[in-house]
């Protein structure tokens, strides 16, 4: 009891010490109480601190890591770790924190500036300009850092987007965060010559769909970095066999492993030619609002009908699903592509006794609120690259009801995949549901955050390939070749 309270008044009397600014007799104390109670984090905490005002910062950092081990929750602790790691110029560790302190409600603009500013005087541009866009998410009435952002923008890339294919669906997004990055321009030209001449304005070119502008640009004389992003059915068309892959940089994909290993038996050596990064889709998770909705009844199949949707599959499960119960109810929500198709299914619905169940909705403007009412998404498809609508609603809360296409394990939990029609009417007889848990799948593994930081680190990574490319140049001719430091020639940006 008597060593305890010895301990215990060693601790205090450190304490006090540090109170008084006499920090070398503070930790001595405390150093003391912590040989006895290794694993008292509140102790650990304070000598780091104490450690940080006598200069230590890099001895702080290692009492800050074994208390935060101890008390994983601590605002203090992370913040204390932060501050260390940003004294000695360790930012990038400082910045890994920050996602946890904003969780805990103690992320600053102040901390995020004065990252930036480390970030900017070791000349790394792209981690600067991720600080000061979130400090002022966090307090946008920050004004004088508007034209700091803008300065950095110009001295990174130039980035131009050509969309192909099946539109501009998939890349706004991409594009609108692209925009408060770089400075960005979107192709909206006719002609290969109009083409061309964009490319030649941008560092970095990006071709969404791997399918007639991807074709053209890559057989052009090599003026930039390339990037090409193929999405699932260009794989099994005749354009990837018409790419000159050796004037592309990066191929991303979305797909699972199957769509690639369509794509290789196209182009056999492809891995030789081009550096290739699977980058899956994401969900914007807050355009899709979460219900916490009981199980229903309502049935969704969410997309355009097509033949590779195979929604006439979904019609003979939903036949053994009404003759156990006829409450049930289908809604196809997507526009007819094909006449014949159309035709086939809705004689069948009539043929299996399923119109009163079975309604075509058509295409849907606002996916949100067409989900409002639905309980489960069902997806027949016999071929999917990565399926953003079964995502989309799972993050509203519906469960996913998925027939077993060819790599659909790489992308869902078995329980949610069906072969036949009866395994569809068991899972949607089940009494398992669980909202929150479909939401949460899609926040931990295909958020839309997720992919943007995937497709931001492919463009800083060709951006840090671009400055050693220009510092070999500066060599190879006898001259320094470098980057500004610090762009707003040292001035802070606190």
């Amino acid at each position: 009891m008597t060593n305890q309270t010895n301990n215990s008044d060693r601790y205090r009397k450190g304490l006090e010490l540090a109170e008084a600014g006499r920090h070398q007799e503070a930790l001595e104390h405390i150093q003391g109480h912590l040989r006895t109670v290794p694993e008292d984090a509140e102790a650990l905490n304070d000598a780091g601190a104490i450690l940080h005002c006598l200069g230590r910062s890099g001895e702080a950092i290692d009492h800050f890591i074994r208390a935060g081990s101890l008390k994983p929750d601590s605002g203090e602790i992370l913040w204390n770790l932060s501050e260390a790691y940003i004294a000695v110029g360790e930012v990038e560790e400082a910045a890994q924190l920050f996602d946890n302190m904003e969780r805990l409600g103690i992320l600053s603009a102040d901390i995020l500036n004065r990252a930036a500013d480390v970030f900017l005087n070791q000349n790394d541009k792209a981690n600067a300009i991720e600080m000061l866009l979130r400090s002022l998410q966090i307090s946008p009435e920050q004004n004088v850092l508007t034209p700091m952002v803008e300065v950095i923008r110009s001295k990174r890339p130039k980035i131009a987007f050509f969309c192909g294919g099946d539109g501009m669906t998939f890349l706004n997004e991409i594009v609108e965060f692209t925009e408060r990055r770089f400075e960005v321009r979107v192709f909206e030209g006719q002609t290969e010559e109009e083409l061309y001449e964009l490319m030649r304005w941008s560092d970095i070119s990006w071709f969404e769909w791997c399918t007639n502008l991807a074709v053209a640009a890559s057989n052009k004389p090599k003026v930039c970095k390339n990037i090409i992003r193929l999405h699932r059915y260009e794989a099994y068309e005749q354009w990837p066999g018409q790419v000159n892959w050796s004037n592309i940089d990066v191929l991303v994909t979305v797909g699972n492993a199957i769509t690639l290993e369509t794509l290789k038996s196209q182009v056999h050596d492809i891995g030789n030619q081009t550096s290739i990064v699977a980058v899956p889709n994401g969900v914007n998770l807050r355009r899709f609002a979460f219900v916490d909705r009981r199980r229903g009844k309502n049935i969704a199949f969410l997309g355009n009908l097509r033949l590779v949707k195979n929604p006439a599959f979904v019609l003979q499960c939903m036949q053994k699903l009404h003759y156990v119960d006829p409450e049930y109810r289908l809604f196809f929500g997507g526009a007819f592509t094909d006449r014949v198709l159309e035709q086939y299914l809705r004689h069948m619905v009539g043929a299996l006794g399923l119109a009163a169940v079975v309604f075509f909705d058509g295409w849907q403007a606002d996916v949100n609120y067409w989900l409002g009412d639905k309980h489960y998404i069902v997806s027949t498809s016999i071929c999917e690259g990565h399926p953003v609508g079964i995502l989309e609603s799972m993050a509203c809360g519906l469960k996913p009801v998925v027939h077993n296409f060819l790599g659909a394990e790489q992308i869902f939990p078995s329980e949610f995949l069906f072969d036949i029609a009866e395994e569809f009417c068991e899972q949607i007889l089940s009494d398992t549901y669980e909202p929150q848990r479909y939401r949460r799948f899609v926040e931990e593994k295909y958020s839309l955050k997720k992919q943007l930081s995937g497709i931001n680190k492919v463009f800083t990574e060709l951006e840090a390939q671009m400055d050693t490319e220009l510092r070999q140049v500066g060599r190879d001719i006898g001259i320094s070749v470098q980057s500004p430091v610090g762009v707003f020639g040292g001035r802070s940006v606190t």
